[in-house]
């Protein structure tokens, strides 16, 4: 990382001199977005030029007697959300969460680090990592999946490939940001041990890579705004985790008072100076916040400007914006996160050379399924349908698609086809980003919101799997929607179930060539499937107050228990792996674990290894295992890699609310490694810390 927090430290005293040489107006005015109220949320859908919310970089602060350029926003995460029909579209977070790699993730990040400072942007608020208490959270597509390891590991590589470019990451929604419709006025609860274990190491582990900048969420923490939130901003981001970078507010409603604000730790008023500017001045001079708390916040937007400008030292690009290389990563990601779900009797891949004709139903199916239409959408140039790449992915075979809406005319086309795929699941108005009606809805142009109702696919969507499904042997369901879909009372109709996401610009493409067998999938479920929706956390999503346990997802079912549908970090390959030599070990500073891959199938294929601490021994309540390491390996038919992954120890210590610290138990430890969280997917072995 060319602009990392020593670096930033480094021009300490040059931003000290320069805040101490500004007025109070002046230190004030970099506090304050400069975005008018009806440029960002005045009637976009219908503006003359084709402008949107973000449709060019939002400006705050800058001062140009001491050469200080303003702060520059772009929003994500799926690519930078300025301008029409330019910038690369890539698959959501979750589909990316779902290919588990890193180091293509980090790519991800370059690209988009270049397309900011082509837009003339300088920094990205695309590093969404909160944590989908229940899946059914909206904007749970934002963000990389259930797992806060694997949430802090995606998020990091994002942070480095982003800040590599010199542009400043923004991590989000600091904290306990996972509902939308209550987004505004939600009062967060849970114990200490929750807090620390559970909801904020990924928001750490982002600020130990070195993200520069962290923007607070709407919501209420223990009764208090959170871009107010003296312990969150102060104590715990800034005292605690030495955090150096600037706080922003989550846009317009993110700050609610001058002065609670302002002492709590909020750095910066996005995107519409509404209760900083001139009532800051007032309140530092009515002596309510003191100066010394404006000069911090000066200084750090300070140092970090300048540390991030010197760092860059480039033309801005536009030629970057949507280029060839970038779409190749986004196709990239497509193809490596596609999850391929149940795949009965190897119905696919299906071969082009054989197949005459293929049925597409579904309204979906000729969609641009790329995601939410709240402040994360991406214009792309073109987007590839399901039905697209379907077609170009064979084209010999005859393509045929019909919305499923008459089912008996369903039923006709399925009984002829060589093979029928149903693509099925939600769109922008069944979930995403939410404001009502009277706060704007223009701004997104969409429902979105929570799934409230149910998890499970539409009705009309259950019905025509249930009825159209059985009539061909060769039944296909794609599922596209932002997280866990539940698959009860109609997965016995098809053979193959296959999770497409939100794939982005290529996603048709990625699909076309899964199906077909040009690619071979290789995505892991970011999440587990049970089989009754009461087997997870329940929400309220129309509430002033939520509490949050400590369980949820697969390590609440595990604890309970509870068998799921489908398992965390499950997925199917056209290839078989096998695991063997598998040993375990602990050194000093890691917990090991060592295995053989062997591809014992008749095509090339990536599996995802994982490694999983168990705690049977603790002393106190603690899951049943836990992820603590994953990578991706690269295998041959026929060929064997050994693969070796460690896990820190402070990765598996708990959080003693007596102490106030995180602490390692001296024990015996299970440590696993495998394919995916069922134990029988896993080898087991033991180590003694």
């Amino acid at each position: 990382m060319k602009c990392t927090k020593s670096e930033r430290l480094s021009y300490t005293e040059k931003a000290k001199k320069i805040v101490d040489s500004l007025t109070l107006e002046e230190k004030v005015s970099l506090m304050s977005g400069s975005v008018g109220l009806k440029d960002m949320l005045g009637d976009l859908a219908t503006d003359p030029d084709g402008r949107h919310y973000n449709y060019y970089p939002y400006p705050a602060g800058g001062i140009e007697k001491v050469d200080l350029p303003p702060m520059l926003f772009c929003d994500g995460p799926r690519g930078v959300v300025c301008g029409n029909g330019k910038s690369t579209c890539f698959p959501v977070t979750m589909l990316r969460g779902a290919t588990f790699d890193t180091e293509l993730e980090e790519k991800i990040g370059h690209a988009i680090g270049k397309e900011v400072h082509g837009f003339k942007g300088n920094l990205f608020a695309g590093v969404c990592i909160n944590l989908p208490y229940n899946p059914g959270w909206g904007r749970s597509q934002e963000t990389y999946g259930e797992e806060s390891f694997h949430l802090g590991e995606m998020g990091r590589a994002l942070v480095k490939g982003v800040q590599d470019e010199n542009v400043i990451a923004c991590i989000k929604h600091f904290a306990f940001n996972q509902m939308e419709i209550s987004r505004f006025k939600v009062n967060v609860e849970c114990d200490k041990r929750t807090e620390r274990e559970v909801f904020l190491p990924h928001f750490k582990k982002c600020i130990d890579a070195g993200a520069a900048s962290v923007m607070s969420s709407y919501n209420l923490y223990k009764g208090t705004h959170c871009g107010h939130n003296d312990y969150l901003l102060n104590e715990v981001l800034k005292k605690e985790w030495d955090f150096d970078g600037f706080v922003m507010s989550d846009f317009i409603w993110g700050v609610r008072d001058t002065v609670e604000a302002a002492n709590g730790g909020q750095d910066m008023e996005m995107c519409c100076t509404q209760f900083f500017g001139d009532k800051l001045v007032a309140a530092v001079k009515d002596g309510k916040v003191k100066e010394s708390r404006i000069d911090d916040a000066a200084l750090r937007i300070v140092r970090t400007l300048l540390a991030f400008k010197d760092a860059y030292n480039n033309e801005c690009d536009e030629s970057v914006i949507g280029c060839k290389e970038h779409v190749k990563l986004a196709l990239k990601a497509a193809r490596e996160g596609i999850t391929l779900i149940k795949n009965d009797n190897s119905i696919l891949p299906l071969d082009k050379n054989k197949a005459k004709r293929v049925v597409v139903l579904g309204k979906l199916g000729d969609k641009e399924v790329i995601g939410d239409h709240g402040s994360s959408q991406v214009r792309p140039a073109y987007v590839v349908t399901p039905l697209q790449g379907i077609a170009n992915a064979a084209p010999k075979v005859d393509v045929v698609y019909y919305n499923g809406e008459d089912l008996e005319h369903a039923k006709e086309l399925a009984k002829d086809a060589d093979a029928v795929v149903f693509v099925v699941g939600y769109n922008y108005d069944d979930e995403g980003e939410y404001i009502s009606e009277d706060e704007f809805n223009s701004y997104t142009g969409a429902v979105g919101g929570d799934r409230k109702n149910s998890l499970n696919l539409h009705v009309e969507e259950i019905k025509l799997l249930n009825e159209v499904g059985p009539v061909n042997a060769n039944s296909i369901a794609v599922l596209v929607g932002g997280n866990m879909i539940m698959m009860e009372g109609w997965k016995d109709s098809v053979g193959a179930i296959m999770m497409a996401y939100y794939p982005g610009m290529e996603g048709g493409t990625a699909l076309g060539e899964i199906i077909f067998g040009d690619v071979n999938p290789s995505g892991k479920l970011p999440y587990v499937i049970p089989f009754k929706e009461d087997d997870l956390p329940q929400v309220n999503w129309d509430t002033t107050h939520q509490w949050y346990d400590y369980y949820h997802g697969y390590t609440k079912l595990e604890k309970e228990g509870i068998k799921p549908c489908i398992p965390y970090g499950f997925g199917l390959s056209y290839t078989d792996f096998d695991f063997s030599k598998a040993e375990f070990s602990a050194d000093n500073d890691n917990v090991n674990a060592k295995c053989t891959v062997t591809n014992t199938g008749k095509v090339a294929g990536d599996e995802v290894v994982q490694m999983y601490v168990g705690f049977k021994n603790s002393s106190v309540d603690r899951p049943v295992k836990i992820l603590r390491g994953f990578t991706r390996v690269s295998l041959k038919p026929g060929e064997s890699k050994e693969v070796t992954i460690s896990c820190p120890k402070e990765e598996i210590c708990w959080y003693n609310e007596k102490t106030g610290k995180m602490e390692l138990e001296h024990m015996e430890y299970e440590v696993y490694v495998g394919s995916s969280s069922a134990n029988s997917d896993l080898c087991m072995g033991k180590v003694t810390l």
